[in-house]
């Protein structure tokens, strides 16, 4: 599924970094060395906090108005952008098997013509999950 949420970075007092979080998604915090490499801790935080909501079927929130969220002079507001099936592609590869059954004619003909059944299974429902 994909998301857009808005982040606060907040900068650390010494000047080393940013420490971050997403108002809307409780418990989503990081930090960052820099602005840039805050961006990408807190999108990373954010998708993982969204895995662990949709596998435990919580409601997920929706985003306030970026003006609506309280912050500190100094702090930076910005939008981003999240893919919780995306990331799920890049952070959980792990092969399970499942037991599949078909016709004897069609693992027949599907051998005959080397097609990996798992393969063509696991594209078919990634253009299932990125319709949804």
């Amino acid at each position: 599924m994909k998301y857009t949420y808005t982040a606060l970075l907040s900068p650390i007092e010494d000047g080393s970094g940013y420490y971050c979080r997403v108002p809307d998604i409780a418990g989503c915090i990081s930090s960052g060395k820099d602005l840039y490499d805050a961006i990408a801790m807190i999108t990373d935080a954010a998708n993982g906090c969204l895995c662990v909501l949709e596998d435990e079927g919580v409601d997920i929130p929706l985003p306030t108005p970026q003006a609506d969220i309280s912050h500190e002079a100094g702090d930076i507001l910005t939008i981003i952008q999240l893919d919780t099936l995306a990331y799920r592609a890049a952070n959980d590869n792990r092969a399970v098997r499942k037991n599949v059954s078909l016709p004897a004619w069609m693992s027949r003909l599907a051998d005959q013509r080397r097609v990996n059944c798992s393969q063509v299974l696991q594209e078919s429902l990634i253009k299932i999950f990125e319709s949804a």
